[in-house]
């Protein structure tokens, strides 16, 4: 995308849609998806959706990587006592799917795999299946925690918030 599309995409893209693709009802249910995978599982699951970035931020160079990244730390997703924490981050403007896993997490789980999240999701995003694909989404982060980071019998508190975030 260049720097005219992706400003077009900022300015006139996404923000507008952030509510009606992601209403309060399928927030409480990617909120539940979270806790339920959470409980076979190490890891703690964050979701953030942002309609778009502001127009500074597109000239200064932001992209949906790096801003996934300032979300990650932002929402303290890193503050966890096993460094377990996963950022699955939404840019509409862009259509853009980052996961950001933390350094516990990434020595287990190969970039590649969270690729394959993140296609899975576009693949029912594109059809305009937000529902489905946030949540088929999830189950297969939820299956790839408990595959790597599984949660035995140890101590499993639920150390950071699972509803999901609107930025």
């Amino acid at each position: 995308m260049t720097l005219m599309q992706r400003l077009f995409a900022n300015l006139f893209g996404g923000w507008f849609q952030l509510r009606q693709r992601f209403p309060a009802m399928l927030l409480d249910e990617l909120a539940d998806a979270v806790t339920v995978g959470e409980r076979g599982h190490l890891g703690e699951v964050r979701f953030a959706v942002e309609s778009r970035l502001t127009v500074r931020a597109v000239l200064a160079g932001v992209d949906a990587h790096s801003r996934a990244r300032e979300v990650f730390a932002q929402l303290r997703v890193w503050d966890t006592e096993d460094n377990c924490g996963v950022l699955v981050y939404l840019l509409l403007s862009e259509q853009r799917i980052e996961i950001v896993a933390d350094r516990g997490i990434a020595r287990r789980v190969a970039q590649v795999q969270w690729d394959g999240v993140c296609s899975l999701m576009r693949d029912h995003f594109s059809a305009a299946r937000w529902r489905e694909g946030s949540l088929a989404g999830l189950a297969a982060i939820n299956a790839l925690l408990s595959e790597h980071f599984p949660a035995g019998d140890r101590d499993n508190p639920d150390e950071l918030p699972d509803r999901p975030v609107l930025l």
